[in-house]
């Protein structure tokens, strides 16, 4: 089994509740009307009271809004002392034009519940350095099978440890790539953010720690060069183990993409998972962000082992 990270416990976020407010924010992409009304739904469903911020109905090209609306609306939500949680309504492309922005200070000192994915993994890199808890997990506006659900309401509402991954019996089953078990805490998210984080002062370290993986639309040979480029800017020195969601929307098929990550596995030797449950998947699980994890290669299993959020 590899080392155990030692490093200070990170601040977990409250929990949400029912009845809690939560702001929807875009701080990338524009959404279409239905994905926004599918939102408000999704956070009623849930028993949250949504909170839409002015940029989730605005376009500018391939952003909602400008860069400083979409600023304006991140900075508010965070800091609005009636706001319990902000979940990113989608991805794309923009969060990056503003992180160096968003102050979050309030996070610091006494942290909400940060959700969302895809482009929204420069937003957990930020937490990350801020030693912040944040939750890598689907839109509300994206699929939300009972599966999904459950896993969001074990991660932001129970207050216990979130427990194990579980996939579905129609998805793809974990294997290992690499034997063996690891623990630490979880660092990661989309594979192509991480790697555009490098040389920035967001870039991540999975120094002891477990580092989760997934992406969209990417053939193996940028799959393979995004990790080398996390190899040679250091990013994974030291990762206690590799947990590697789900790679889609690519036409050439899968069989290319596993045998890049397996290979990159290999090369760490560290205990490694392939087609774990989340990623632009239909069922995407909710992974805390600097929550303490155990995966066990050889059982093919990630599970969280500690609360994310705490008491309200």
């Amino acid at each position: 089994m590899t080392a155990r990270d030692s490093a200070p416990s990170p601040l977990r976020p409250r929990a949400l509740r029912p009845g809690a407010r939560v702001a929807l924010v875009a701080p990338a992409g524009p959404l279409q009307p239905s994905v926004l009304d599918k939102a408000i739904d999704r956070c009623r469903t849930l028993g949250l009271e949504p909170v839409v911020y002015p940029a989730a109905t605005r376009q500018r090209g391939y952003l909602a809004g400008s860069d400083e609306e979409r600023l304006a609306d991140l900075q508010a939500a965070f800091e609005d002392p009636a706001t319990d949680g902000v979940w990113a309504l989608r991805g794309g492309y923009g969060t990056l034009r503003i992180l160096d922005g968003l102050d979050l200070a309030r996070q610091r000192h006494d942290p909400i519940p940060f959700m969302g994915f895809s482009d929204n993994t420069n937003l957990h890199a930020l937490h990350a350095r801020a030693e912040v808890v944040s939750f890598h997990g689907p839109h509300p506006g994206a699929d939300f099978p009972r599966e999904t659900q459950a896993s969001f309401r074990a991660a932001l509402f129970s207050g216990r440890p979130p427990g194990p991954l579980l996939s579905r019996p129609a998805d793809p089953a974990p294997h290992a790539l690499v034997g063996g078990v690891a623990e630490g805490r979880l660092i990661g998210g989309n594979l192509a953010i991480l790697a555009s984080l490098c040389g920035s002062r967001d870039s991540i370290s999975a120094r002891r720690r477990i580092l989760f993986m997934e992406d969209v639309g990417e053939p193996a040979y940028r799959v393979d060069r995004m990790l080398h480029q996390l190899l040679r800017a250091g990013a994974v020195d030291g990762a206690a183990g590799l947990a590697f969601g789900r790679f889609t929307g690519v036409r050439e098929g899968l069989s290319d993409i596993l045998a890049v990550v397996s290979e990159f596995a290999v090369r760490l030797g560290v205990p490694a998972v392939a087609d774990l449950p989340f990623g632009h998947t239909e069922h995407n699980c909710t992974i805390p962000v600097l929550a303490k994890a155990r995966l066990d290669a050889d059982a093919a299993t990630l599970t969280v082992t500690e609360p994310a959020t705490r008491p309200m």
